[in-house]
């Protein structure tokens, strides 16, 4: 074999890596966010909180309160107005509360947004259930509009005794730019039903 064939195939073998190597790391770009929910919700870092409705227990432990703070902010220079009914509360682990988020669109625009929780310390996100909550879907609102956005949830009786104060935070985004125009209108649609 001459110089210039050793050179076209260790040529043809590193274009052939390359190109498996680009295709390993794009599908581990797209596996990155479950396998990030899946570790949160494991370790209970990053304050995520359960998305599945647990069942509340039966029984409530009336010998512990846990104070439950609630801040509410919005992404960069966003024109809405959001906060939550209370900024704290105090609740009896294995007991269920509810509350409302109040919200206000004082842009010119139709938006979409998505509110991203996210409670601290970390650890105590294990025992902090989400029922119900405005977080699990999109939020269309049209200019000027208004809404109460509902909350339900409990502290899980079993949350260690360290934990005497527990810190729900939102941050509402603006996704409209990341929606589809056919899907946009639905939401409008859908929410004046």
């Amino acid at each position: 074999m001459t110089d210039k064939q050793t050179t076209q195939q260790d040529t043809k073998k590193l274009v052939k890596k390359l190109v498996l190597t680009v295709f390993f790391m794009f599908g581990f770009g797209f596996a990155l966010v479950p396998l990030y929910d899946v570790f949160c919700d494991i370790t209970g870092l990053n304050g995520k909180t359960s998305n599945v409705a647990a069942v509340q227990s039966d029984s409530v432990d009336k010998t512990r309160i846990i104070s439950v703070e609630f801040i509410a902010r919005t992404q960069g220079n966003l024109p809405w107005i959001f906060k939550p009914e209370v900024k704290k509360m105090n609740v009896h682990p294995g007991e269920m509360h509810q509350l409302n988020f109040l919200v206000k669109n004082n842009s010119v625009d139709n938006m979409v947004v998505q509110a991203v929780p996210s409670v601290s310390p970390g650890i105590a996100a294990a025992y902090f259930n989400k029922i119900e909550c405005f977080c699990f879907n999109q939020q269309p609102l049209e200019q000027g509009q208004a809404a109460d956005l509902g909350l339900q949830f409990y502290i899980d009786k079993d949350i260690p005794p360290e934990y005497t104060t527990v810190t729900l935070s939102y941050t509402l985004f603006d996704i409209s730019k990341n929606i589809e125009q056919d899907e946009f209108t639905k939401l409008f649609a859908d929410n004046k039903n």
